[in-house]
């Protein structure tokens, strides 16, 4: 059997025991629909010479070889990864676009007695969704941004609110970024489709009627691009702002940064790009900063003289609606979870 989604929450939700993708591993690697398994029935060479001798050579050599190495390498899948599973498991499987290679293996698995179907449109059809609700369609949640200075402690301030029973959708942690040039995290970031899927998966489930918490951000976090409908929706919410004083959020970026001050040389790397932006003077004084391993000094000046005036310019450009500003003299666990408190009161009052 083929199923067909109409939208978004439905393939979310789609009700079957596991998803299969038989794509190869690097299509999966690209994107996938979200707790899917990757079973490929064409590795990425063999669909590479597959795809040669189609174009090149004979479409039905092409489909000769290429059924030779669908049903060899989904034996393997059956003797392995799908051994443990009894006769009623039912798995929902798909391809690029719904063809043969999702259609032989899930009539292998029908032939065996499992209740396999297919995807109409395979993964095609899926990211047509996706598209549909980052794209097309207005964003049916109502948006409150969280802004503040860089060091601020914002992304902390996601889970504790999360945990308060705020509806959060955490940006950042999506595109494995944290939003600045010293942002980039371990692993890189996903591609720009793997981030839209991770997207509606978050906003998956979120009740419309109630506020949706996401940190302030530009247009990009890092190297990925804030689909249409989200960015729109974005731009159009107000705010509630954090606020720290300099050295409060000097001492937590020096703690939340480690990772990067602790590598001077690629430190200085990075921040040799700021020279047209900042001025050779002032990018030498951060090199010599890193030089000596004051960390604190280093992110003191990095706020004051980089952060902070990028933070202002474009605060006056865009004006957005503060509605509520948060303050806090400390970062500290407990100062966090009081200004936590003070932002779920803020999303609850008729201000927002």
């Amino acid at each position: 059997m083929v199923q067909e989604f109409n939208d978004i929450a439905g393939f979310l939700d789609h009700g079957f025991d596991d998803v299969i993708d038989v794509r190869s591993p690097a299509e999966f690697a690209e994107d996938h629909v979200p707790g899917a398994i990757s079973l490929p029935v064409l590795d990425n060479d063999e669909r590479a010479r597959v795809g040669t001798i189609y174009k090149q050579d004979s479409p039905f050599r092409a489909r000769k070889i290429g059924a030779a190495l669908v049903f060899r390498n989904a034996a393997t899948h059956i003797e392995g990864p799908l051994a443990h599973h009894d006769g009623g498991w039912r798995p929902l499987v798909y391809c690029w676009r719904g063809g043969q290679r999702s259609g032989s293996f899930a009539w292998m698995l029908g032939q065996i007695g499992w209740r396999a179907e297919t995807v109409q449109g395979g993964y095609k059809s899926y990211r047509r969704l996706v598209t549909r609700a980052l794209y097309d369609d207005p964003l049916p949640y109502r948006l409150v941004q969280l802004g503040g200075y860089t060091g601020t402690a914002k992304t902390a301030l996601l889970p504790r609110l999360k945990a308060r029973g705020v509806q959060v959708v955490d940006l950042e942690g999506a595109a494995q970024h944290r939003g600045s040039l010293l942002g980039g995290m371990p692993g890189g970031q996903p591609s720009q489709k793997a981030f839209e899927t991770r997207l509606v998966q978050a906003f998956q489930g979120l009740d419309p009627a109630r506020p949706v918490l996401v940190e302030a951000e530009s247009s990009k976090i890092g190297a990925r691009i804030l689909p249409p409908s989200l960015w729109s929706a974005m731009k159009d919410a107000p705010w509630i702002e954090i606020s720290a004083p300099l050295e409060a959020r000097a001492a937590y970026l020096a703690e939340a940064y480690a990772d990067v001050l602790a590598d001077g040389d690629r430190l200085r790397e990075k921040l040799s790009f700021l020279i047209p932006h900042r001025g050779r003077e002032v990018v030498a004084h951060w090199s010599d900063l890193i030089a000596a391993g004051d960390h604190q000094a280093l992110t003191v000046a990095l706020a004051a003289q980089h952060y902070d005036p990028a933070y202002d310019k474009s605060k006056r450009a865009t004006a957005p609606d503060v509605r509520a500003v948060v303050r806090t003299e400390r970062l500290d666990d407990s100062a966090l979870d009081a200004a936590a408190a003070e932002i779920e009161a803020a999303l609850q009052s008729k201000v927002i």
